[in-house]
């Protein structure tokens, strides 16, 4: 793939620490791979999910993110007929980092929950967050449902994987109106008849299953 730019050198420093702030650590460039995490976006695509962000920062962070060779453009057929942005397989190795920078922040007093989230922010936590003695012995397939956008959770031997798009084959599938809704339920212990209550959740399958799901995402003790 052509380099789109030269890539900025900010500290000159041979540590791979260091050069790996320089491929990722400029503003949004993580989160922009976050967004990418699930596969191909569209522009607007990404705008929603970044809502915080110009289209001019995005921009550019998308010609950085290319130039070092973590991001590619594709051109979809007919009858889509439209660009996308989507990782590399070497931008798909970055997920590790996004995982331990999540655990590790999650522990801060200052972590503030109730910020926008974003779907793929979502998706992205529960493979972060997974309690493997927790999730020990089930197996369970849950949908996710979102006005814009649809994943298929799988949780097997202690782990997560996830796919975008839906399926009715699933053990239970959660409609919601946003991201947040389904956050407080796994993250803040609300009680999925609260949320449907106030119209935000529709529950469709194994309402146990849906409460299991939930349980299996502990978040850490604050520091001191």
């Amino acid at each position: 793939m052509k380099v789109t730019k030269p890539l900025d050198r900010w500290y000159d420093d041979a540590c791979g620490t260091a050069h790996a702030l320089e491929l990722l650590g400029e503003r949004w460039s993580l989160l922009v791979v976050r967004e990418l995490m699930f596969g191909p976006r569209r522009f607007g695509e990404l705008r929603e999910g970044l809502p915080g962000i110009s289209a001019n920062v995005l921009m550019q962070r998308l010609e950085g993110l290319e130039g070092a060779r973590i991001v590619q453009r594709r051109r979809l057929g007919s009858p889509v007929n439209a660009q996308v942005y989507e990782l590399t397989a070497w931008g798909y190795e970055s997920e590790p980092i996004l995982q331990a920078m999540g655990r590790f922040a999650t522990r801060s007093p200052t972590h503030d929950p109730t910020l926008p989230f974003s779907v793929a922010s979502l998706m992205m936590s529960f493979r972060t967050m997974i309690d493997p003695n927790r999730a020990a012995g089930v197996v369970a397939r849950v949908g996710f449902r979102f006005p814009n956008d649809a994943f298929v959770v799988h949780v097997q031997d202690g782990k997560v994987t996830t796919v975008r798009g839906e399926s009715a084959d699933v053990d239970v599938a959660f409609a919601s109106i946003d991201a947040a809704t389904i956050a407080s339920i796994v993250y803040g212990g609300r009680p999925l008849a609260d949320a449907e209550a106030a119209g935000a959740l529709t529950l469709s399958g194994g309402r146990s299953v849906a409460k299991r799901f939930a349980t299996l995402f502990p978040l850490p003790p604050k520091v001191a």
